[in-house]
């Protein structure tokens, strides 16, 4: 297993618990990335892809906003166009409609999943039932978000709405600049996501897996089958492997033949360490496109898009305007500090990702989930496992197929 995130760590159990003798390995250990710093919530609702109709208008719109959530990088533009082209090439209802239909089933019933994932293990105290709330400035703002709610209902979520002093009553953390709450049920959150993943790696290897720090710098194929990953700690033989690196992924991939059109939308997320008051569940706020979700130490804002390569560094002015946005959302909020944290989700041009077997390799990719990764992550292990284990999933796994975007030949 490439990657400890929570796609590495969920197959590495699952296979585990078939049998299959297992070692994960990751350059900075278990939940180190975007499953360390995303906001926490279980969107098994968020069927509705970035690239949605509208998308132009939208991201025009942005650019003139001094508050606007998403950031570009320009001097990247140059190789970020060919990939922003095929994604705003899907922004129209038919694609869309079938990237939706195609994300129900990895994402619908994530709770479910994260809860036989970390069942009986050190990792489950971490999960907790909520309902969660979109909040918007007022009626006219939910009712401009109808093309996504429709699609929404379409999967089965049906939210109850409620306006004016009664957005207050229901959740007393929100300012007055809420003036309407689109409530759901029956979903969930991690309480630290990054506690959350170093358990579950403890319980990988209480059950009997190997956890090992190193960096993954090749898969070797003999006969077109993979017979070892090359670390920076040595040679690890294998009979299969699973490339679950996120961005990352993508290098080793192209080693394979694979050249998946993935970009890294940086993230961001700030952290109020013993914040009060908490808001009684996890919220969307619409205005500024982030998740606030309370957990086990504080109140974590997270989301925002910056287009713009891989430089860890982060960019002083998405962080500017998450501030703000969360202080106009929870005027009242008083906290011990704030927690800064950037990181890169890896989105692929079409918001689906990939999951499956690279041609005959024996290797089988699990990254790409966009914003998603969370949410997703417990179903594309268990998926990924059953595949290498010899069992076939119960559901159609070609909307997420490597093969969607043809191979070449391995080293090219």
């Amino acid at each position: 297993m490439i990657g400890a995130g929570i796609c590495g760590l969920s197959a590495a159990l699952w296979l585990r618990r078939a049998g299959q003798a297992v070692t994960l390995i990751d350059r900075e250990g278990p939940g180190a990335g975007a499953s360390f710093g995303n906001a926490g919530i279980l969107a098994q609702w968020a069927v509705v892809p970035v690239n949605a109709p509208g998308l132009l208008r939208q991201g025009l719109g942005y650019m003139a906003d001094p508050d606007s959530p998403l950031f570009l990088r320009w001097r990247h533009l140059p190789h970020l166009a060919p990939w922003l082209m095929r994604f705003a090439a899907r922004a129209n209802d038919r694609d869309t409609r079938a990237t939706a239909r195609a994300l129900l089933p990895l994402i619908g019933d994530s709770l479910e999943q994260h809860r036989a994932l970390a069942r009986g293990t050190v990792a489950e105290k971490w999960l907790a039932s909520s309902e969660i709330g979109f909040a918007y400035p007022g009626r006219a703002d939910y009712a401009a978000d109808s093309y996504g709610w429709t699609l929404k209902r379409d999967a089965g979520f049906e939210p109850e709405v409620i306006e004016g002093p009664a957005v207050q009553e229901a959740e007393p953390a929100l300012g007055p600049e809420i003036g309407c709450l689109a409530l759901m049920k029956g979903h969930g959150h991690i309480l630290d996501p990054g506690a959350y993943m170093a358990d579950l790696a403890r319980a990988l290897e209480a059950e009997g897996g190997r956890v090992l720090r190193a960096e993954a710098r090749d898969i070797v194929l003999e006969d077109g089958r993979v017979t070892r990953v090359e670390t920076d700690a040595g040679p690890l033989p294998c009979a299969a492997a699973v490339l679950a690196a996120g961005i990352w992924s993508g290098p080793i991939a192209r080693k394979l033949g694979l050249a998946v059109p993935m970009v890294a939308e940086r993230g961001y997320h700030l952290h109020f360490t013993g914040a009060r008051p908490l808001p009684r569940r996890p919220l969307m706020i619409t205005r500024g496109k982030f998740g606030a979700t309370p957990m086990a130490d504080g109140l974590r804002c997270a989301g925002l898009v910056e287009l713009g390569g891989l430089d860890p560094r982060p960019s002083p002015r998405p962080l500017k305007v998450l501030r703000r946005h969360a202080a106009r959302a929870f005027p009242g909020l008083a906290h011990e500090g704030a927690r800064e944290w950037m990181g890169m989700r890896p989105s692929t041009a079409d918001s689906l990702p990939v999951v499956g077997e690279i041609g005959r390799t024996g290797v089988h990719a699990a990254f790409g989930h966009q914003h998603v990764g969370l949410t997703a992550g417990p179903k594309t292990g268990r998926l990924v496992a059953d595949m290498i284990a010899g069992r076939r999933p119960n559901l159609d796994m070609a909307p997420y197929a490597p093969a969607r975007f043809g191979r070449g030949r391995p080293g090219d």
